[in-house]
């Protein structure tokens, strides 16, 4: 079993678009949550993701932050975003965007999986970067009660594999921050009970959604980290 797994898309249709042109074949696609926030088309990417047919979709804290209006703990440029988006957004997708919940459990293949947008201890806001000891990441599977442990919500790739368990991100579509500019996703493969977490990543044209974030006078700042993967 092939799963695409994409998270953090953040509004950014110019690079979901060309994450779709270069999927390979799979089974299913799991999105990891914040479908927006940040720029400037969030009507079209959660249509174009529900065109996909994902069989899980998970909210974020930006997506959160939408549907509720709290932006408490934000950026000032990431709550200048929310608003943006809410004043933006059309009142079925709003209404879609409040079905979702932060955490969802599956099983693959006779595997249990388990998605958060952020962590098995805060299934919205809490950020796992990459880096964190060997011991933590499986402190974090077990509290996830599942074989695979999927994260979202540092715009940061990270995989830790041990014997039949896993604890994984596939980094952001829309607004990487690990230094890469280039769109982040992974294909998560299950077969007789073992996996494997393939990171890709795809380079995409920066400057239009740039000049969309512009154009839409949303923060200048949000245009810029595109071109730096920050």
């Amino acid at each position: 079993m092939r799963i695409v797994v994409i998270s953090d898309i953040h509004s950014n249709l110019d690079a979901f678009e060309a994450v779709i042109a270069q999927l390979p074949k799979y089974d299913e696609l799991f999105c990891l949550g914040d479908l927006v926030g940040y720029g400037p088309q969030p009507n079209e990417v959660i249509e174009r993701l529900q065109q996909l047919q994902p069989t899980a979709v998970l909210m974020g804290n930006h997506d959160y932050a939408v549907v509720t209006g709290d932006t408490e703990g934000f950026s000032s440029h990431a709550a200048k975003a929310v608003e943006w988006t809410i004043r933006h957004m059309k009142e079925k997708n709003r209404d879609y965007l409040a079905t979702l919940q932060p955490s969802v459990k599956r099983e693959r293949g006779g595997t249990p999986v388990a998605l958060f947008h952020g962590s098995p201890r805060d299934p919205l806001s809490e950020y796992i970067f990459p880096g964190i000891p060997e011991n933590l990441a499986r402190k974090l599977i077990q509290k996830g009660d599942a074989k695979i442990v999927l994260l979202g919500h540092t715009h940061m790739p990270m995989l830790y594999l041990f014997e039949g368990e896993m604890l994984g991100n596939p980094g952001s579509v829309g607004q990487p921050r690990d230094g890469d500019p280039r769109a982040s996703f992974a294909v998560l493969t299950i077969s007789d009970g073992k996996f494997s977490f393939d990171i890709k990543r795809v380079q995409y044209d920066v400057d239009p959604v740039a000049d969309k974030i512009v154009r839409a006078d949303l923060p200048t700042f949000l245009a810029e980290r595109l071109y730096i993967g920050m």
